[in-house]
C-alpha cells in the first residue's frame, strides 16, 4: 500500500471521530456507574441517557421516550419487526417488504414466515424505486406491517416515505410503516411525524459513532411486544446491561451530524458531484446505477465500469491504499452478483461491474482526486487485460 489512506465505504462503517472518543473516555474510566435513582452517582448517569434520548429524539421530531439504544441496527431491525409481528397477530399474519431491502431485513422476514407468517416482496424499477402500484395491490385486511429499506445501500435510492404512508392509509385497518433507516439517517432530513413512520432503525458506527450501538424509535401507542427477555434495566425492548459510553458516543455522533445539517450535506454533494464528473470525463464506458445526482444520498455512488469486474477494481485500488465496495458491503465475499442490481434489471456483468463509493465527514477534495486518478489508471489496465469485451486503446 502507498500514500495516504482514502475510504470510501462509510456505508459499511465509518472512522469513529476523536470528538466521539473523546466524550466517551470518562464513562470507560471514572463514570462507570449505572443510572439509579437514589444515589448521586446513579441520578448523575441517569441524566446523562435521558439527555442523549432528547438529543436523538429532536434529530428526527420524536420524543424522548420513544428512543430505545440497542446493540446495533440490526438488533434494532429485529426488535421492531418481530415485536410488532408478534404483538398483532391475533389480528393477521401478512407483512410486505420489498426485493431490495437490506439483507438484515429480509433476513428477520425469512425468519417470521417460519414462524408461520406470511409476506409479499414488492419489486422496484431500475433506479431502485419502489413500485407503489404493487404495494397498493398488496395490502390485504390481514396486513399488519410494512417494512422498507429508507435509502438503498447499493443504488442510494431515497424511498417516498410520505406516498408510501399515503397508501397504507387507504386501509380500513392499521398497517405500521418500519423503515430500516440506517442509510438514511444523518444523509437527509428525517422528521418521523411528516412521514408518519411507526418505527425505524439506526446504526451508529455508520455516522462517526461507536460500533455495537443502534438506535430503535417506536412511535408512543405502536403494539408492539419484547422479543428479548431478562433484567429490564432501562428500557422494556432492550433488557440487560447498559452501555453507557456508547449511548454517550451515540449522542455526541448525532450532535456533530445535525450541527450544520444543511452545510454538510451540501458538503457532500460537492464531493459526489466532483466524483461523478471526474469518473464521467476520465473513464470511457462507466454507467451510473441509481438515481440521478440531486435525487439520491448525497454520500453515495454507484458505478459500473464495463468490461472490467468491480471485485478487480477493488483490490487494485487497494494497492493504492483507497479503499471502496462492491456490490453489497455484506455479501460480497461471495462474489455472487449482487441481488440488488440484479433486481433492477441489470446483467451479471453489470453487477461484477459496479463499485460504491460513500462518502462521511473525513473524505476530502484530494480523496476525490486521488481515486479518480487511481480509477482510470486501473480501468485501462484491466481493460487491456479483460476477457469481457471492448479494449481501450
Amino acid at each position: 500500500m502507498s500514500g495516504k489512506e482514502v475510504y470510501l465505504d462509510s456505508c459499511k462503517t465509518s472512522r469513529l471521530a476523536s470528538e466521539v472518543l473523546h466524550a466517551m473516555m470518562p464513562y470507560l474510566t471514572d463514570k462507570y456507574w449505572y443510572p439509579g435513582s437514589f444515589t448521586s452517582i446513579g441520578t448523575e448517569i441517569a441524566e446523562v441517557i435521558e439527555q442523549a434520548q432528547e438529543t436523538v429524539a429532536h434529530s428526527m421530531n420524536a420524543k424522548s421516550e420513544e428512543i430505545t439504544f440497542t446493540s446495533g441496527g440490526t438488533d434494532a431491525n429485529n426488535i421492531a419487526i418481530q415485536g410488532i409481528l408478534q404483538a398483532n397477530k391475533e389480528k393477521g399474519k401478512h407483512f410486505i417488504c420489498s426485493t431490495v431491502s437490506h439483507p438484515s431485513v429480509l433476513a428477520i422476514f425469512q425468519g417470521m414466515e417460519k414462524r408461520g407468517f406470511e409476506g409479499t416482496y414488492i419489486s422496484a424499477n431500475k433506479d431502485g424505486y419502489l413500485n407503489l402500484d404493487e404495494l397498493e395491490a398488496a395490502v390485504r385486511p390481514d396486513t399488519i406491517l410494512a417494512a422498507f429499506t429508507q435509502v438503498n445501500h447499493i443504488l442510494g435510492t431515497i424511498q417516498n416515505s410520505k406516498a408510501i404512508r399515503n397508501i397504507l392509509d387507504q386501509s380500513d385497518h392499521k398497517v405500521y410503516l418500519f423503515m430500516d433507516s440506517c442509510e438514511a439517517y444523518t444523509k437527509i432530513p428525517l422528521d418521523v411525524e411528516e412521514l408518519g413512520i411507526d418505527s425505524l432503525s439506526i446504526s451508529v458506527h455508520k455516522f462517526n459513532g461507536p460500533k455495537g450501538m443502534g438506535i430503535l424509535y417506536v412511535k408512543k401507542g405502536t403494539e408492539i411486544v419484547p422479543t428479548q427477555f431478562g433484567i429490564t434495566r432501562l428500557y422494556k425492548l432492550k433488557p440487560g446491561a447498559i452501555n453507557v459510553p456508547g449511548i454517550v458516543g451515540t449522542e455526541k455522533a448525532v450532535e456533530l451530524a445535525f450541527t450544520d445539517f444543511d452545510k454538510k450535506i451540501g458538503r457532500y454533494r460537492e464531493l459526489q458531484k466532483l466524483l461523478y464528473d471526474e469518473i464521467m470525463k476520465r473513464i470511457p464506458d462507466a454507467v451510473l446505477n441509481g438515481p440521478p445526482l440531486g435525487e439520491r444520498s448525497p454520500a453515495h455512488l454507484n458505478v459500473t465500469f464495463r468490461y472490467i469486474e468491480g471485485e478487480a477494481i477493488m483490490m487494485m485500488l487497494d494497492f493504492d491504499n483507497i479503499h471502496v465496495e462492491t456490490g453489497s458491503a455484506c455479501s460480497s465475499q461471495n462474489l455472487q452478483p449482487n441481488y440488488i442490481l440484479m433486481n433492477t434489471g441489470r446483467t451479471h456483468e453489470e453487477s461484477h461491474g459496479s463499485v460504491r463509493f460513500t462518502l462521511d465527514r473525513f473524505v476530502t477534495k484530494e480523496d476525490i482526486l486521488k481515486t479518480v486518478d487511481a480509477l482510470e489508471k486501473t480501468a485501462k489496465e484491466l481493460r487491456r487485460r479483460s476477457p469481457l469485451g471492448k479494449k481501450e486503446q
